[in-house]
């Protein structure tokens, strides 16, 4: 079946990472913007790793919005509403710091690029549980911009998280496509991989692989961006 759309994690895909060295420089920058809200550092992080795990689980009850507010309000009372004006100002206007411990590839770009012009779907299929703001930063870290695709997650506009196939099925009603029309390309085996469940074909990114509980990934197209690139223009040209 021809591939009418081809869907791309972030951290780690199209904006080369070490995902740990990214966290710790993320919450470092996020405790020392909210000190002067009183924020105790190590509270902090907690109750942001607390809300982040309800995203992941959500049942789709409630965007992740509401339910990571919900959680970090469960830790500090209604009131803490009152200072997510803070925490978009972290991602206005400090948030870009962080970018100092991500890498670029040039090759993100130049393919997202070349399957617009084949009149190919892109889709930013990254975890959503950043707030708007922080993944239109990230993305512009990459060497991107929102309109380099057709639909991006964001934890505003979206009720499930990866691995949950339900996150993809959501996608794909949007797109209004099939698993089959698709490619997901990712660097994470147990969240982005999970889409051969569907019926979905996929490419494993390894240049920043994630794997913890240590799959076998033979059975997986996988490989450097270069191959990536080859992976897709075969495809289309085939299909």
């Amino acid at each position: 079946m021809a591939v009418k759309a081809v869907l791309f994690d972030l951290d780690g895909t199209l904006l080369p990472m070490d995902q740990d060295i990214f966290v710790k420089a993320y919450f470092k920058g996020l405790s020392t913007a909210l000190t002067s809200r009183g924020y105790d550092p190590k509270e902090l992080v907690g109750a942001v790793w607390q809300g982040t795990e309800a995203m992941i689980h959500n049942d789709g009850s409630d965007t992740n919005e509401q339910v990571f507010w919900k959680s970090f309000c469960s830790t500090y009372g209604e009131k803490a509403k009152e200072d997510i004006p803070h925490f978009d100002r972290f991602y206005q206007q400090e948030f870009d710091r962080v970018q100092s411990v991500c890498g670029n590839h040039p090759m993100a770009k130049k393919t997202v690029s070349y399957l617009k012009e084949k009149g190919i779907l892109t889709v930013l299929a990254t975890n959503p549980i950043f707030p708007s703001v922080a993944t239109e930063k990230r993305m512009r870290w990459a060497g991107l911009s929102p309109e380099d695709f057709c639909l991006y997650t964001t934890y505003e506009n979206c009720r499930y998280s990866k691995p949950n196939l339900n996150y993809y099925r959501d996608i794909l009603d949007k797109l209004q496509l099939s698993p089959e029309e698709c490619v997901m390309v990712g660097n994470d085996v147990a969240d982005d991989m999970v889409v051969t469940e569907l019926g979905m074909r996929v490419f494993l990114l390894t240049d920043c692989l994630i794997n913890h509980e240590n799959r076998d990934i033979s059975n997986y197209p996988s490989g450097s961006w270069d191959e990536l690139f080859v992976y897709l223009t075969s495809h289309i040209k085939q299909d």
